[in-house]
Formats: structure tokens, C-alpha cells, sequence
């Protein structure tokens, strides 16, 4: 049976192909939510009009297909017709870690980094609870 993380990795993960830096968590992050919005590539999505910006970028709540909702970046927003659509695949997911982790960094976005653990967790952590990693 494939979880709803493992589902939410594999989406994100498909587009990327090597992780490109290593970080140090200076800041514990806990995970918000444990079944996050996940979105594929066109898939429709239903904005409530509620609209956070956080760290200088814009958020905005969204709901997916299967009814799941979360925040995502304002640039995942496509139009066409009026109807409004996913540009790309998104997962919401978080990844708990805590300091003095080192992670791999795959993308940043919005002040989120995608980041994979030694023991191979991945998802979105913010940017401000990494470091550059010492030599």
C-alpha cells in the first residue's frame, strides 16, 4: 500500500533528478499537516481567496481534486479558459527535522527548501531554519 507521503514524494521528487547543496538545521521544524495538498501537473484547483505572504512571498490556500487543501506558492496558479489549473507538480509535504541535521537540498521556493534526510525523508522545510553547511 503507498502512503500519502510516499505518493508526495514521488510526485516532486520525478522532476528532480540530483540534490544540488547540503544545509545544517540551526532551527527544529516540526511538519504542519500530516496528509498535505498534493497536486499533479493540470490537475483543476479551487482557490478560497485567502492569501498569506510569508517571508516577502505570496501563499495562497488552495484545494486539490480529492478535496485535500493547503497553502502553495502563488506560481503554481495557472489560468486558462477560466478555470484554474496546477503548472506543475506540487507536494506540500514537510519534513520534521531538528538541529544539527544535515540535509540535501534539492529546490527552493517561496523561502522553502525541498530537503531529503540521511535516513531519506524528504519535504519542504523553511529556509530560515537551514545554514550553510560547514566544510
Amino acid at each position: 500500500m503507498t502512503t500519502a507521503f510516499q505518493k508526495s514524494s514521488v510526485a516532486v521528487t520525478k522532476a528532480i533528478m540530483e540534490f544540488l547543496d547540503m544545509k545544517t538545521v540551526i532551527r527544529d521544524h516540526a511538519a504542519s499537516y500530516a496528509d498535505p495538498v498534493v497536486l499533479n501537473a493540470g490537475d483543476p484547483i479551487r482557490l478560497t481567496g485567502e492569501k498569506e505572504v510569508w517571508d516577502g512571498h505570496a501563499w495562497l490556500w488552495a484545494e486539490g481534486p480529492d478535496g485535500k487543501a493547503g497553502w502553495v506558492p502563488d506560481t503554481i496558479v495557472q489560468s486558462s479558459h477560466g478555470k484554474l489549473y496546477a503548472r506543475h507538480d506540487y507536494s506540500a509535504m514537510e519534513l520534521t527535522c531538528f538541529e544539527g541535521e544535515t540535509l540535501s537540498i534539492a529546490m527552493e521556493t517561496h523561502g522553502w527548501a525541498w530537503c531529503r534526510s540521511a535516513d531519506g525523508r524528504q519535504g519542504w522545510v523553511p529556509l530560515r531554519n537551514l545554514a550553510q553547511r560547514e566544510p
